[in-house]
């Protein structure tokens, strides 16, 4: 049996079609999931689509009964999922719509879903108006949670905070000398608080470093020239970004050729996901994060290999963060629904219990151990990894080298206290092996 999500674009239907074994015909209950990541747009590529593949695959494997224990059992609960794919493009007055959709019209059971900060943002607030199951995979920004008190809203993740405490304790622990260092993000909340965080890690671990240049480029901007120019033309010691998607391809392929990244030390602290298609256009030597121990970080288990293996093969490429932060959230979903079917008695769970068994939980993923524990436990912290890259002319492809991994409770703030507060106490209660 196929899905299709009503009036989808014509060149995107295709990625939309959902096969489901033919069990599902005779299942008396599905369990339905909404589905959010950019299709179309700068995100899309390098992001967005991967983490649809990632879903595709890994709810296949679920149906079918094929992912490892305790992921065996088929489906969730022995009902088979139904999937339904949203473009996140289009911005945040759209998404909110479309997440109404998901609820209202196609009666969805949990929406996962969001990269975008500003989308996260948008729709948080509306799911928990509808008093509905919302799950954030991905999106950075710490607002969602230290400025809100959510029942129905998770986030299944770190937040962004993390990226920019690793990378600067990476810096640090490399003794990596830094007297300048300039800046360049998107003027955005992603981009506005991962500046903000690196700021204040910095003035904690390189107390006498100064800023130099400090730039705030529109979302999707596109062309760099002149922000390249402005860098080059006042060298610091480090030039630090959270750039994404196109915009992070697009400035790695502009400015690359003009030297930018042999006059500084570049750290870019979510970049892993360019990897696969920048190739040999990935300058050596750049020091750069995942959001995670994702992909070419991701820490050794027979989890993270069936993983691997399932994603590589499916779509010739390895999975990077995008369908790493789709998996984990997927995988914690299932264990906490299957877990709420047991307290009901074997029927499938309502959205109260399923929410409840995920409040404060915690299971294991690809990238290892995520639980949820900040914003009342609606909120993930996992462990973090930070390397060089080095293109291998043998394998054809970038590879890691230099990889140190941070434990979650020494790069995310303990609960029940702000990221800003935290970075400014001098990361007091950070726990550091």
């Amino acid at each position: 049996m196929s899905f299709i999500r009503p009036n989808c674009l014509s060149h995107l239907c295709a990625a939309a079609v959902i096969t489901l074994s033919s069990s599902a015909v005779m299942a008396q209950e599905t369990f339905k999931i909404g589905i959010v990541s950019f299709l179309s747009g700068q995100a899309a590529e390098s992001f967005g689509i991967p983490a649809v593949n990632g879903a595709k695959v890994l709810i296949d494997a679920f149906n079918k009964g094929q992912a490892p224990a305790p992921y065996n059992k088929p489906g969730i609960g022995g009902m088979q999922i139904e999937a339904i794919y949203v473009d996140e493009a289009g911005g945040a007055t759209k998404q909110v719509q479309e997440l109404r959709n998901l609820y209202e019209r196609d009666k969805v059971d949990v929406v996962v879903g969001y990269v975008g900060s500003g989308d996260c943002l948008a729709v948080a607030p509306v799911a928990e108006e509808l008093k509905k199951f919302l799950i954030l995979y991905d999106c950075g920004t710490p607002r969602i949670f230290e400025e809100n008190n959510f029942k129905y809203v998770f986030r299944t993740a770190s937040h962004a905070a993390m990226d920019n405490v690793s990378m600067a304790r990476y810096l640090k622990s490399r003794k990596v000398p830094v007297s300048t260092y300039s800046m360049i993000n998107q003027d955005y909340a992603w981009g506005q608080d991962s500046r903000k965080d690196f700021m204040l890690s910095m003035a904690n671990l390189y107390p006498d470093a100064k800023t130099a240049v400090d730039q705030l480029p529109k979302f999707s901007a596109g062309q760099y020239g002149t922000e390249i120019s402005a860098l080059m033309s006042q060298p610091a010691d480090l030039i630090h970004s959270s750039l994404w998607g196109g915009d992070l391809q697009a400035f790695i392929l502009q400015s690359g050729p003009r030297g930018m990244f042999k006059k500084s030390q570049v750290v870019l602290t979510a970049a892993d996901h360019v990897l696969p298609g920048l190739g040999n256009k990935m300058p050596d030597g750049t020091i750069i994060g995942a959001r995670g121990a994702y992909g070419l970080m991701a820490p050794p288990s027979p989890l993270n290999t069936w993983w691997w293996d399932l994603y590589s093969k499916a779509n010739n490429v390895y999975p990077v963060q995008a369908p790493y932060r789709m998996a984990q959230a997927l995988m914690g979903l299932k264990l906490a629904a299957e877990k709420a079917m047991q307290v009901n008695k074997g029927q499938k769970p309502t959205m109260d219990q399923m929410m409840t068994a995920l409040r404060g939980s915690e299971w294991m993923s690809p990238a290892g151990k995520i639980r949820m524990v900040l914003g009342n436990g609606q909120q993930a912290i996992q462990d973090s990894a930070i390397g060089r890259t080095k293109w291998s002319e043998e394998k054809k492809m970038v590879l890691l080298e230099d990889i140190q991994h941070f434990d979650a409770e020494c790069v995310n703030p303990p609960p029940n206290i702000k990221t800003e507060d935290w970075l400014k106490s001098g990361f007091a209660g950070a726990k550091c092996k």
